[in-house]
C-alpha cells in the first residue's frame, strides 16, 4: 500500500518557488540577481498597522479566539464590504483564514465531492488547480488567450461548463496577467451562469485596491445580485496593506456555506494568528492613505515595464488593468538560439536562460497554464526594474535565428 495519498502524489511543486530557490542559490554564489518572480509588495507594512499588533501583544491578547475570529474583525470586514463594495454580509457570513489560500481551500473542502469540477480560466494563479485537487475535486482548465484579453468570455464559459461543474474561479485583477473584468463583462458571464443554477462562483478579489487609469473594480456578487447566494467573495490584507507574511484572508459567503467553511477552519488552523487579527482590524478601519502611495508607485512602474518590454523585438506586452504584474508574449523568440547554441523552445527555456545568463528571475507562462509568456512582477524598486529590463533587452539582443 503506498504511503502517499493520490491527492498528494499528484501535486506538483510550485514553479514560482523553484525560481525563487534558484535565485537564492545564485545569490549565495555571489551573483547579483534581480528577482521579479514573486508577487509580494516591496513596501513595509504601514506603521499604524504594526503598532496595533504591538499594542495587542503588550495588552496580553495572545490566546485563542473563536474559530470565526475576533468579533471586531468580522465586523470590520462586514463594514468594509458594505462601505467599499456595496455588499451586505452580516457577521455570520464572514469567514477568515490564514491567507487567501485557506479561504479558497475551506470553500472547496466544504463543497466538493469526487468528480466535481472547478472551472479555472488560464492564465491562472498557480495554486488554484492544486487546491482543487487537495479538496477532492477535478480542476478543469479553459484557455483565455491574449486575443480575449486573458479573460473568460461568455462564449468560452458556456462551452466549458459541464454537468459536473461545481465552481467557476474568477480573479480580477488577475495574477498573473493584471487583466480585470468590467461590470459589463461580468454581467455577460452572469447571463450564462443563470442557466446553470447549481454552479457557484469564487471571486478572488485580493488585488482589488490596485486598479489603473480607465479601469474600475467590479465583482460578481455586486454586478449580479441574483447570484449573491452562490458567490463567495474572497479578499485579504496581504497585497493591499503589504502584509503577506502576516497571513490573513477573508471572505463573504452565503449563510448556506459560511458555517461549513468555519467548520473546516476549526479542524485545521482553528483561526488565524490573533496578533494578525488585531493588525487586520486596524488595516481595515484605520487610515487608508498608504494605499494611494503604493498605487501611484505601481502606476509609474507599470508604465516603465510595458513600454520597455514592447520595445524589445520578439516580445509583446498587453497593458495590465491592475495588480502588479505584466504577462508578455515571447512567441517571437521561440526557435532562436542563445550564445551557447541552445534553442529557446518554450517559455521555460527562456526563463532559465534569463536567470542563468542575465540573472533576472521571472516565471514561465507554463506555471500559469498559458504559453508562450512569462510573468514579471513590478512590485520592485524602479532602479531594480530599470536594471532588470536592461538585462532582458541585452539577453534577447544576443539571441540568434
Amino acid at each position: 500500500m503506498p504511503l502517499l495519498s493520490s491527492r498528494v502524489a499528484n501535486l506538483k511543486p510550485s514553479l514560482i518557488q523553484a525560481v525563487v530557490a534558484k535565485s537564492r542559490e545564485l545569490r549565495a554564489a555571489g551573483h547579483d540577481v534581480i528577482d521579479l518572480s514573486i508577487g509580494e509588495p516591496d513596501f513595509d507594512t504601514p506603521d499604524h498597522i504594526k503598532k496595533a499588533a504591538i499594542d495587542a501583544i503588550n495588552a496580553g491578547h495572545t490566546g485563542y479566539t473563536a474559530i470565526g475570529g475576533l468579533p471586531a474583525l468580522r465586523a470590520a470586514i462586514a463594514d468594509k464590504f458594505q462601505r467599499e463594495n456595496s455588499l451586505a454580509y452580516d457577521a455570520d457570513m464572514i469567514t477568515i483564514g490564514a491567507g487567501g489560500k485557506q479561504i479558497i481551500y475551506n470553500a472547496f473542502l466544504a463543497t466538493l465531492e469526487p468528480g466535481d469540477e472547478v472551472l479555472i480560466p488560464a492564465p491562472f494563479w498557480t495554486s488554484y488547480p492544486d487546491i482543487v485537487t487537495l479538496a477532492g475535486g477535478t480542476p478543469v482548465i479553459t484557455h483565455c488567450p491574449k486575443e480575449d484579453g486573458f479573460k473568460l468570455t461568455a462564449e468560452n464559459l458556456a462551452r466549458s461548463l459541464t454537468p459536473k461543474t461545481k465552481w467557476v474561479m474568477l480573479n480580477s485583477p488577475s495574477n498573473p496577467t493584471g487583466a480585470a473584468y468590467s461590470a459589463a463583462e461580468l454581467e455577460e458571464l452572469a447571463g450564462v451562469l443563470r442557466k446553470h443554477p447549481d454552479v457557484w462562483v469564487l471571486s478572488d478579489d485580493i488585488y482589488e485596491k490596485f486598479f489603473f487609469e480607465g479601469h474600475e473594480y467590479a465583482t460578481m456578487a455586486k454586478v449580479a445580485p441574483d447570484l449573491f447566494e452562490r458567490t463567495v467573495t474572497m479578499n485579504g490584507v496581504s497585497k493591499a496593506y503589504a502584509m503577506t507574511g502576516w497571513r490573513l484572508g477573508y471572505a463573504g459567503a452565503p449563510k448556506s456555506l459560511a458555517p461549513a467553511m468555519r467548520l473546516c477552519e476549526g479542524h485545521s488552523t482553528t483561526h488565524p494568528c490573533v496578533i494578525t487579527q488585531h493588525a487586520a482590524i486596524e488595516a481595515l478601519n484605520g487610515p487608508q492613505d498608504c494605499l494611494d502611495h503604493m498605487l501611484e508607485a505601481y502606476k509609474t512602474r507599470k508604465a516603465l515595464v510595458v513600454e520597455s518590454l514592447n520595445a524589445i523585438e520578439g516580445i509583446t506586452c498587453l497593458e495590465p488593468a491592475g495588480a502588479f504584474y505584466a504577462y508578455p508574449d515571447i512567441g517571437g523568440l521561440l526557435g532562436k538560439k542563445n550564445p551557447e547554441g541552445t534553442v529557446i523552445e518554450n517559455d521555460t527555456d527562456f526563463a532559465l536562460y534569463l536567470l542563468e545568463s542575465a540573472h533576472v528571475g521571472i516565471v514561465q507562462g507554463a506555471a500559469f497554464g498559458l504559453s508562450p509568456n512569462f510573468r514579471l512582477s513590478f512590485a520592485a524598486s524602479t532602479q531594480n526594474l530599470e536594471n532588470a529590463l536592461d538585462r532582458i533587452a541585452e539577453a534577447v539582443a544576443v539571441l540568434k535565428p
